[in-house]
């Protein structure tokens, strides 16, 4: 399997990026990497809670689909421990972006079988959400009772995603 690269390549938002080219077939990025977020609802669905605990990002980043699909993991997890099935988790950031990288050939005589900086477009490499300042990643309805828990369920997702987050509670 291949290597990910650090995440401090893609930390900062940059703009959708396609190749201008006088061929309308090059112009495109061709094949876009199967996304790690399968599924965006858990719990009870059908139910209507009336509490919401968001986690929110208070940075301008990139989440890659690796990322939000291993918090997702922590979440759910302590969600099922401490709720059961008295909760409905929403995952709110759709990693829609494609990261793309150059590989560069390193070693004796690389010069020669390398393009460099000429046609760098780049291979893509995989997914992420673009997200501003206040968008929320997770959802959380619960009970009054569920949301110290949806808390910490929520705060034990912050180490595995890039940047600052904070949790949020909407209490209607």
């Amino acid at each position: 399997m291949v290597a990910i690269r650090k995440f401090s390549c893609y930390r900062k938002v940059k703009r959708a990026y396609t190749r201008k080219s006088r061929y309308k077939v090059k112009g495109y990025i061709k094949a876009v990497p199967t996304n790690k977020v399968v599924k965006y609802n858990f719990g009870d669905n059908k139910r209507t809670f009336p509490h919401k605990v968001f986690l929110v990002s208070k940075e301008r980043i990139q989440v890659r689909h690796n990322a939000i699909e291993s918090a997702r993991t922590s979440v759910v997890r302590r969600l099922t421990k401490f709720l059961g099935k008295e909760y409905h988790l929403q995952i709110r950031s759709y990693p829609h972006h494609v990261l793309r990288e150059n590989k560069m050939i390193t070693g004796a005589g690389a010069d020669r079988m390398q393009t460099g900086m000429q046609r760098a477009f780049g291979k893509a490499t995989g997914l992420a959400a673009q997200l501003k300042v206040g968008t929320p990643i997770f959802c959380v309805y619960c009970s009054k009772e569920g949301i110290p828990n949806a808390r910490k369920a929520l705060l034990s997702a912050t180490p595995k995603l890039p940047g600052r987050c904070a949790i949020e509670v909407d209490t209607k």
